[in-house]
């Protein structure tokens, strides 16, 4: 084989439809866009979510609910998990940098400690939220909690 005889694979590429190219083509005339309307005339464009005159999706489904632009979005992380990511990676503080830079949450995440499972090092908290149960538990277990903003 030669760099000259090289080809695309048999029916990997096709010819192009030429529309408006004279009668004899199958396409002139209206160029397959039917008769007059918006629709055959150049720069048409449909409205979104248009559905030709019968009511829109967006108005035949009721509104429900509420989203409150003020909600302050954590990523929760357990006491128990806190255990088993100190065993793992050997951390003696627990921060939003260090977990981020093993790669544990995304740079702009905020961090909230819950009492779930059982801590049994000792650790450092620098963490945005804690709960009640937590710091109880982190503070009996020798360590310290201080909530970063």
């Amino acid at each position: 084989m030669k760099l000259h005889e090289l080809r695309p694979a048999k029916g990997a590429t096709h010819k192009e439809k030429r529309i408006g190219r004279g009668e004899a083509s199958g396409k002139g005339g209206t160029s397959t866009k039917g008769n007059k309307g918006g629709q055959s005339r150049a720069g048409y464009k449909s409205k979104m979510a248009h559905e030709g005159g019968q009511m829109p999706i967006q108005r035949r489904i009721p509104k429900r609910g509420f989203k409150n632009p003020h909600r302050v979005e954590y990523k929760v992380l357990n006491l128990g998990q806190i255990d088993h990511i100190v065993e793992k990676y050997g951390f003696t503080e627990i921060s939003a940098e260090n977990l981020y830079v093993n790669g544990l949450i995304n740079q702009t995440d905020l961090v909230k400690i819950l009492g779930n499972g059982e801590l049994k090092s000792v650790v450092t908290f620098r963490v945005n939220a804690i709960s009640e149960k937590a710091k109880a538990a982190v503070e009996a277990a020798g360590g310290t909690v201080e909530i970063v903003k």
